[in-house]
């Protein structure tokens, strides 16, 4: 029978910050974002009586985050494909055409259109801007 190794002893953390007095500082944790609070908005414009588990809402957050990620990385690709270095909104439409299914698409489409008028419309004041650009790291996006 081997002998075995020794056990590694566990990596020392950093202690934590103090304040002026010499008590500790607790360290804030960051949190993650959702679209959590957003979904439960839509949910109560839509059927105001009822409710969700969190499995539920965890699985469609799940889900819109998957949806963000496949139309950001053919926005992304479409940019490339046509020696942009930015990502706009007629990328996104396209992006949105190409990974959304037909009645789908159009939907998303037309909402999307609507809220880049009226951000343009709201936006209006700034004399020198004279369209929306959304902009993305076109190399970072896969």
């Amino acid at each position: 029978m081997a002998a075995k190794a020794p056990e590694k002893a566990p990596a020392k953390r950093a202690a934590p910050a103090k304040t002026a007095e010499g008590k500790k500082k607790a360290k804030k944790m960051a949190k993650a974002e959702t679209y959590k609070i957003y979904i439960y908005k839509v949910l109560k414009q839509v059927h105001h009586d009822t409710g969700i588990s969190s499995k539920a809402m965890d699985i469609l957050n799940s889900f819109i985050n998957d949806i963000f990620d496949k139309i950001a990385s053919e926005a992304a690709r479409l940019a490339r494909y046509n020696k942009k270095p930015t990502v706009t909104s007629r990328e996104i439409q396209t992006a949105v055409r190409l990974v959304l299914p037909g009645e789908l698409a159009k939907h998303a489409v037309s909402e999307g259109t609507k809220a880049v008028t009226k951000f343009s419309l709201s936006h209006h004041c700034n004399r020198y801007r004279s369209n929306t650009t959304v902009f993305f790291n076109t190399t970072t996006l896969h």
